[in-house]
């Protein structure tokens, strides 16, 4: 088989662009393809849900941060509407002239016994207590150091003042914050402060009712940046001062708005939600920690992603399977086709073959007006050889000569094929006689040293004859003028003792 290669390249190696193109191939990309755009679509999917799932956790936190921002403002309206009450009370003579008793009912309306509410305060210029809603006659004290006092006293046009949270001296160190507002004389100097006293255990409260997953925040800050209460609750924040924070930076650079960052107080990344409030200096901040968001979506997305990885690399295989069978069945039927173009003996192109590639080249030659020159070798006196020798022997005489007939035409376009019997046919397209004859006689002349005893030859040795023929078609011309005419000068050949090369006439 090894002639056959160098005959006819294409039948048994295919050219690199088809084999980079070949069905095979095709089928392992196109089924890549598929499923990298399963994997593809599949992490799109994947992808979306998770935005979906960042959309919902900052919808929760905003709906959260509404509905305690609503509670607080509510709750501090009708704590301010109770701070008023007692400033217009205390400014009214006959309010101050009825009995102590009496009076606390009408300036504190019960104001004081809502739950939440710690002391609601009078006090004096100098801080002293005057009015006290928790007891008669008043507890003794003096707050003028605090600063929901100072600011009052320092800044006649503050209305109504929110502290920040502090330790009660009249409940035991409660912590709290205050509600106040300035008292004045007629002629617009200070009297005194106003005050409500508000339990921080309020806002505690609150903010435990909502449920944030166990990595979530939520807290009230004052616009100053100090912490007025946070959810999971540490008495060590209550008071601390935030305002160089990277998140208290965005919690000041707009009214509302939603943002991740890393919490200053543990470390944790969360996605926060922040309001300020529009008629209190406070800030609600909501934050749901990110593991606690996308908690359920890394879940489904391991699921989701190892199943169709698995399915991706399924599909992949089974192309590569189906490659694989493709190309098997591919060979086979390559090397059917090999088969039934070629001689099974010789490794030669066979006569059913030669007669397309003759019917080729005659064409092309007569396009191009090119030479066609073919060579007739028929081995000399071998039915004799036959039988003195034996099949088998004359089988491997024929493989012989037909190695010397390949390893002796050099150039791709030219051909031998097996004519028949021990005759042999080469096709030499562009061929001048001159270049037709000394391949003859190569061919010739390595045959006969192969030495392969024939004792029934005069020559003693295997030998063959070779007609030659060239012609340059003509229109009319017909390829079986050549063959006819290379056949004749084999006769000629064999006529004039064998073991020679004969040209035919030209025509």
């Amino acid at each position: 088989m090894a002639t056959e290669k160098r005959f006819s390249p294409s039948l048994t190696t295919p050219a690199p662009s088809r084999q980079r193109f070949s069905a095979p191939n095709i089928i392992v990309l196109c089924g890549t393809l598929i499923a990298l755009v399963m994997v593809a679509l599949c992490a799109l999917v994947l992808y979306q849900g998770r935005l979906d799932a960042l959309d919902r956790a900052r919808d929760t936190s905003r709906n959260l941060a509404l509905l305690a921002e609503r509670d607080i403002e509510r709750n501090f309206e009708l704590y301010e509407l109770s701070l008023q009450a007692v400033v217009e009370g205390v400014q009214r003579a006959d309010v101050i002239a009825l009995p102590p008793q009496l009076r606390n009912d009408v300036l504190f309306d019960r104001a004081a016994t809502a739950r939440d509410l710690g002391s609601i305060l009078v006090l004096d210029a100098s801080g002293q207590i005057v009015i006290d809603s928790g007891s008669l006659p008043p507890r003794q004290g003096n707050f003028a150091d605090r600063r929901y006092f100072t600011v009052q006293r320092d800044h006649p046009d503050t209305g109504l003042y929110i502290s920040s949270p502090y330790q009660s001296r009249l409940r035991g160190g409660a912590p709290s914050i205050a509600l106040s507002r300035r008292l004045s004389h007629p002629d617009g100097s200070f009297a005194g402060v106003a005050m409500i006293a508000v339990n921080l255990e309020y806002f505690r409260n609150l903010f435990a009712g909502l449920s944030l997953g166990p990595h979530g925040a939520v807290s009230l800050i004052g616009q100053d940046g100090v912490m007025f209460m946070r959810q999971p609750f540490d008495a060590n924040v209550i008071g601390r001062d935030i305002s160089h924070a990277d998140t208290f930076k965005h919690f000041r650079a707009a009214e509302q708005g939603s943002f991740s960052e890393i919490s200053s107080i543990d470390g944790r990344r969360r996605l926060y939600y922040f309001r300020n409030f529009p008629k209190l200096p406070l800030i609600i901040m909501v934050a749901e920690g990110e593991d606690d968001i996308y908690a359920a979506w890394h879940r489904r997305a391991i699921i989701i992603g190892s199943s169709m990885g698995v399915l991706a690399a399924g599909f992949i295989a089974l192309s590569f399977v189906l490659a694989a069978q493709f190309r098997r069945r591919m060979r086979a039927e390559s090397e059917l086709q090999l088969l039934a173009r070629t001689d099974g003996l010789t490794g030669l192109h066979n006569r059913r073959t030669l007669g397309e590639i003759l019917d080729q080249e005659w064409r092309r030659a007569c396009r191009t007006r090119s030479l066609f020159s073919l060579l007739f070798v028929d081995i000399d006196r071998f039915k004799a050889y036959n039988d003195a020798y034996g099949h088998q022997a004359g089988d491997d005489a024929l493989a012989a000569v037909a190695r010397c007939i390949g390893d002796n035409i050099r150039r791709p376009g030219d051909t031998a094929a097996r004519y028949g019997g021990e005759e042999f046919v080469v096709v030499l397209p562009d061929t001048p006689p001159e270049g037709a004859a000394h391949i003859a006689e190569q061919i010739r002349a390595a045959i006969s040293d192969l030495s392969i005893e024939h004792a029934g030859s005069e020559f003693g040795r295997v030998t063959a004859s070779i007609g030659l023929a060239s012609w340059r078609p003509e229109r009319d011309d017909d390829v079986r003028s050549l063959i006819r005419a290379a056949d004749e000068a084999l006769y000629d050949a064999k006529a004039s003792g064998r073991n020679r090369v004969m040209r035919a006439s030209p025509a």
